[in-house]
């Protein structure tokens, strides 16, 4: 079997320069270039838009009240657009002010750090590197 050739002869460069010809020819015949574009009549006609940054469909367009009112109305917070929740996780954060008012004298609600003369000594000795927290 090492000496058998598998349907494989080794053609000559001219004969293979024909070849390749002969399918670049083929390829031609059957390829057709359309340089301009246009719809296909046979099928239903769909409306093709228009680039959003071409300078020349953008030049004199009125302003639609009616789109720039709706953008203006989705842009604005959930508190603003509806006067009640529409989703249960919106009611999380809903009443977003506080039920107490928040005085800062009462001690009964503010819980402030008292720096006494040794806690404010070791404070500033942790802020300075010293580390003997547990000792």
């Amino acid at each position: 079997m090492a000496g058998h050739q598998k349907g494989k002869v080794m053609l000559d460069e001219v004969r293979h320069n024909q070849i390749l010809r002969e399918l670049y020819l083929k390829e031609l015949r059957t390829q057709k270039l359309y340089p301009e574009y246009h719809v296909n009549p046979l099928r239903k006609v769909h409306t093709i838009t228009r680039k959003p940054m071409s300078w020349h469909d953008n030049l004199e367009e009125p302003a639609d009240d009616r789109f720039l009112n709706l953008i203006h109305h989705t842009a604005q917070g959930p508190r603003k657009k509806y006067p009640e929740t529409q989703t249960e996780s919106q009611e999380i954060g809903w009443f977003s002010e506080p039920l107490v008012n928040p005085e800062r004298d009462d001690a009964r609600l503010n819980h402030f750090t008292v720096y006494s003369d040794i806690t404010l000594y070791k404070s500033k000795m942790w802020s300075l590197g010293e580390d003997d927290r547990h000792k």
